[in-house]
């Protein structure tokens, strides 16, 4: 497979978001070699480009979709963060769980967070730029995931 088309491209960012749900990818360089096993070819830029695209974060030095799992008293909490344009970082998480999150995210003052607003079961982060909303994203993911991981 070649890196030109849109369908190869989806596959290709498809097989990369489940190598990263299975437990990450320490370099990039990694993530091409896994592609390669399967007979995808990609190169390091490439892959580059996809893990942008895809909003994946380096965390605790592994590459990651920011997709956590949250202990609760009731027992798991998913939480989902898309990015939304250059600015914006959308945060879903469970219904009546979108304000206790927002308010973690506003006491943290995060230099890169202009601010937040909550409803139900979703929140907007604004972003001063896109280097700041990546790493936004980044420490949003870090300050809920269990451990830190």
């Amino acid at each position: 497979m070649q890196n030109g088309t849109r369908h190869e491209k989806e596959e290709r960012q498809q097989v990369i978001r489940k190598m990263l749900r299975k437990g990450g990818a320490g370099s990039q360089q990694e993530l091409v070699d896994g592609l390669e096993e399967l007979n995808i070819s990609a190169t390091q830029a490439t892959v580059s480009r996809d893990l942008v695209e895809l909003g994946a974060v380096k965390v605790n030095g592994r590459y990651r979709l920011p997709k956590l799992e949250l202990p609760t008293v009731t027992g798991e909490m998913s939480l989902r963060i898309d990015r939304a344009g250059d600015h914006l970082a959308v945060v879903r998480t469970q219904p009546g769980q979108a304000s206790m999150l927002a308010f973690a995210i506003d006491e943290k003052d995060l230099p890169e967070v202009v601010g937040t607003l909550a409803g139900d079961d979703t929140i907007f982060v604004a972003c001063r730029d896109g280097h700041s909303q990546k790493e936004a994203i980044r420490k949003i993911v870090k300050m809920f995931s269990p451990q830190g991981k």
